[in-house]
């Protein structure tokens, strides 16, 4: 194990605050990330939280004001479970940076991404408690996590649409995959929003403001933003982040493995976030010319992945594995990756390429 009782082959990038991606073969393994697998994104040291001692402060645009211990939220609300994936809108970084150098930000891979089944409480039974007023238009959560790298210095937060806060599926958590929520998770309660990046899917929960206005701190009005290419990041420049972008990703084989000549398995994700969800997965080796549809595997609902698989003949040499997902819209992914390339390094969600080599038995 390593750090906070994580698989020693977690990708680490780094270790204070502690940043590490899922390896491929945790991915891999079935539809549900096993929780010492799951991807670990934070801003600043974990916070060290007495349970006992905690309380969530519920005020802003609301009727009557709420301090809610986690033996209250139990006992008074309804528990819910919903399984969801969460990803970082940094997956796939890597491929961004190779094309041009983005300084400052770690080169994330294709494993800033998970699914977990989560319980706790509707966020909106406890909006419902509080009583919204006329005006309230966005919901935002502050952690305990006191990040240095904002300016001044903060504890991380964000705000998601009134409307999607009082949909049922949005969580308060304090479970992850039928256990106690992890610490370096956020326990002792954190926001699942699925569909959102997972930036706004808060950890350590400890305040929620009901707003007329989205949050105005460092990390929505300065750093998770579609920046365009030609423009420096500042506050309130480019596009907040909020819904996932249709992505998918080859787990197995990896890029660059050499594997047997001849029928080849090929696993991977497909993920389509907000509304929509994961259609049809297709797979080329012709570099598009033509493709083959994948199956896909277990239906976890409507706010997890699907994990898919195909089998491919591969002859002797260099092969190249493209894939495009198609989500219910009807939308596929882009091409490539160039296109994409924004000074953060968000949103790649160009089709995926792995270059394998084949090689035929010794006689």
């Amino acid at each position: 194990m390593s750090r906070y009782g994580k698989r020693v082959d977690l990708v680490v990038h780094e270790e204070e605050p502690f940043n590490a991606e899922t390896g491929l073969a945790g991915l891999v393994e079935g539809p549900l990330t096993a929780t010492d697998a799951f991807y670990v994104r934070g801003h600043g040291a974990v916070p060290e939280i007495d349970p006992a001692a905690w309380r969530l402060r519920v005020h802003g645009a609301v009727e009557r004001e709420l301090e809610l211990s986690l033996a209250t939220l139990r006992e008074a609300l309804q528990e819910r479970e919903v399984t969801a994936t969460l990803q970082c809108a940094g997956n796939r970084r890597a491929g961004l940076i190779a094309i041009r150098d983005i300084p400052g930000e770690a080169p994330w891979g294709p494993g800033a991404t998970g699914t977990a089944t989560w319980t706790g409480v509707a966020l909106a039974d406890v909006l419902a408690l509080a009583g919204p007023l006329r005006g309230a238009a966005h919901v935002g959560f502050e952690g305990a996590d006191l990040s240095p790298e904002a300016k001044p210095a903060q504890r991380f937060g964000g705000s998601i649409p009134f409307e999607k806060a009082c949909r049922p599926e949005v969580l308060l958590a304090w479970a992850m995959n039928g256990e106690p929520l992890p610490l370096v998770h956020g326990a002792p309660l954190r926001v699942v929003v699925p569909g959102y990046i997972g930036a706004r899917s808060v950890k350590w929960l400890e305040r929620i403001e009901v707003r007329s206005s989205p949050w105005q701190g460092y990390f929505q009005h300065v750093v998770y933003r579609l920046v365009p290419e030609d423009q420096t990041p500042g506050p309130g420049v480019g596009m907040a982040l909020g819904l996932i972008a249709l992505n998918s990703d080859v787990l197995s084989p990896a890029d660059g493995d050499t594997v047997p000549a001849g029928p080849v398995e090929v696993r991977g994700y497909a993920f389509a976030g907000g509304e929509r969800h994961v259609a049809r997965v297709d797979v080329s080796l012709d570099g598009g010319a033509s493709w083959s549809q994948a199956e896909l595997l277990d239906d976890l609902g409507r706010w997890a992945w699907r994990h898919w698989r195909i089998t491919l003949d591969l002859a002797p040499g260099e092969q190249e594995i493209l894939v495009r997902a198609w989500d219910s819209s009807a939308a596929t992914q882009p091409d490539d990756e160039a296109a994409l390339w924004n000074p953060k390094g968000y949103v790649n969600n160009a089709r995926p390429r792995v270059r394998v080599r084949a090689t035929a038995a010794q006689r």
